[in-house]
């Protein structure tokens, strides 16, 4: 029979002397297995980064291609026509030369036509024998009508007589149709102006053969107030340019001086060959300061481009069947190949439409055999893509 009150063993406890070697024994093992642990990591780590190509990277810098920057213009006048003869002889006498202002329908050179003059009188001759057979062919169908009526001369008789007069009034007719057009040329004799302008070109003088319709112009035309200029704006910038907008207009041999141009309209289609714009824009010119033909500079202020344009090294692309790519390197080094499109080529640098956002890192010159997902170890030094 137990007893009402047991004894109870007291805790086994440890001295100073067995938790000081306790610790110990913790301390030496962590001695002798954390520096293992730290070299195995660190050869694993330095075994996964040997596998890793070691890559340079550039940051995308945002291109300011602002339409202020000079583009090339031509300037051409108004109106421009080549002055031919319609008529053939040999030149009488010039009124007119180069830099001579004009007005509509001045008269500018006589023809002298002696064979188109044989001509008129011939057809008047042909005009005449047509009439003359006309009256002979109307006695004569009268008389046959008449003849017919009391049976002396058959129907056939008749209607062939009807039909003759028929065919002299129809060759009546074509005679002096080639009369007035033989009339209508001599009138071409006096070459006149079509349009109030200046002459900027002689290309006759007396007594020069004309040869009509094939013959070399004999003046050049032109309507120089005001003048067209056309220049041609790159993609990025097309939809920034519209009619009504202002530019200025400067050339090289007149420095300092700036004139004002109006956008009037758009070819409304980009050249594929050149991917620009041709915009036509019109310069007052009553002074007569700007020559035409000349070269000059167009000057866009005040638009500004919508969309952002990035600049990368030419080096980044990566020419694939699915088109131009760049490789991206994310935060955890990892490789995402983006499709990107270009704008203009500046050599060495290159304008991106889309594909890249700025502070994406973009490999510069990627090995060939990069993937989508790849790890790659990125060179410390990390450089911005340089603008034209």
């Amino acid at each position: 029979m137990k007893s009402e009150t047991q004894k109870v063993n007291p805790p086994i406890r440890l001295g100073r002397a067995g938790w000081l070697i306790a610790i110990l024994v913790v301390v030496g093992l962590c001695i002798g297995f954390l520096p293992r642990f730290a070299a195995r990591r660190a050869l694993a780590v330095e075994a996964q980064s040997s596998d890793r190509p070691v890559v340079s990277v550039v940051i995308p810098r945002r291109s300011s291609p602002e339409l202020g920057t000079p583009l090339p213009a031509e300037v051409e006048p108004f109106i421009e026509a080549a002055v031919h003869a319609r008529a053939s002889g040999y030149l009488k006498y010039w009124l007119v030369d180069i830099g001579d202002c004009v007005t509509n329908g001045q008269l500018l050179a006589e023809i002298e036509t002696p064979e188109l003059d044989q001509q008129i009188s011939q057809a008047i001759a042909d005009l005449d024998q047509a009439k003359a057979a006309l009256s002979l062919a109307k006695i004569t169908a009268d008389r046959w009508v008449e003849l017919q009526k009391t049976a002396s001369v058959s129907d056939q008789e008749t209607a062939e007589k009807t039909a003759d007069y028929a065919l002299k009034q129809a060759a009546v007719e074509a005679a002096k149709a080639n009369l007035d057009r033989l009339r209508q040329l001599k009138d071409y004799d006096s070459v006149t102006a079509n349009f109030t302008g200046k002459i900027t070109r002689r290309n006759t003088d007396i007594g020069q053969l004309i040869t009509a319709d094939s013959g070399p112009e004999l003046f050049d035309l032109a309507q120089l107030d005001p003048l067209r200029v056309y220049v041609y704006v790159p993609q990025p910038l097309i939809h920034a340019v519209q009619p009504g907008e202002t530019a200025e207009l400067t050339f090289t041999e007149m420095p300092g001086r700036v004139f004002t141009a109006r956008v009037t309209r758009t070819a409304g289609a980009v050249d594929p060959a050149s991917r620009t714009l041709q915009v036509e824009l019109l310069v007052n010119n009553a002074k007569g300061e700007i020559l035409a033909g000349s070269y000059a500079q167009i000057r866009f202020k005040d638009l500004v481009n919508a969309s952002p344009i990035y600049t990368l090294e030419d080096t980044t692309l990566i020419y694939r069947a699915q088109g131009l790519q760049v490789a991206v390197v994310d935060d955890k080094d990892r490789v995402s190949l983006h499709s990107v499109k270009v704008g203009r080529d500046y050599g060495d640098v290159i304008e991106v439409l889309s594909g890249v956002e700025p502070g994406q890192r973009v490999i510069n010159d990627p090995p060939d055999s990069i993937e989508d997902g790849d790890y790659v170890t990125v060179a410390t030094s990390v450089s911005k893509a340089s603008t034209p």
